[in-house]
């Protein structure tokens, strides 16, 4: 399994991860923290909203590096293929024209 691959699994459980959190939240202050309601199961409602901001902001975070890290590997992963291209293109040129005599004129 390639590097690439590995970022590209890594960044489909961030991803899924992320939108359950955000799932969860609602903007009205519903959403998990409304269905707790007063009990203390998960330390209250406003440790729960804590909770569920910092956890989005994480993720968030790891979305971003993991993208980053993983178009570094793609590019470093092209950059020797790219070299030979750019060489075969060169070698490949023709050669410039001389300036052929002129004809004599008639």
């Amino acid at each position: 399994m390639s590097t690439f691959s590995i970022f590209l699994v890594l960044i489909t459980i961030v991803c899924f991860l992320l939108i359950v959190v955000i799932m969860v939240q609602n903007p009205k202050g519903g959403g998990l923290s409304s269905a707790v309601g007063g009990s203390q199961m998960l330390g209250g409602v406003q440790k729960t909203t804590d909770f569920l901001d910092k956890s989005t902001w994480t993720l968030a975070t790891i979305l971003i590096a993991l993208i980053l890290l993983s178009s570094l590997s793609f590019t470093g992963s092209l950059s020797d293929s790219d070299s030979k291209i750019i060489d075969n293109t060169e070698a490949a040129a023709p050669a410039p024209v001389q300036n052929a005599p002129a004809s004599p004129a008639k």
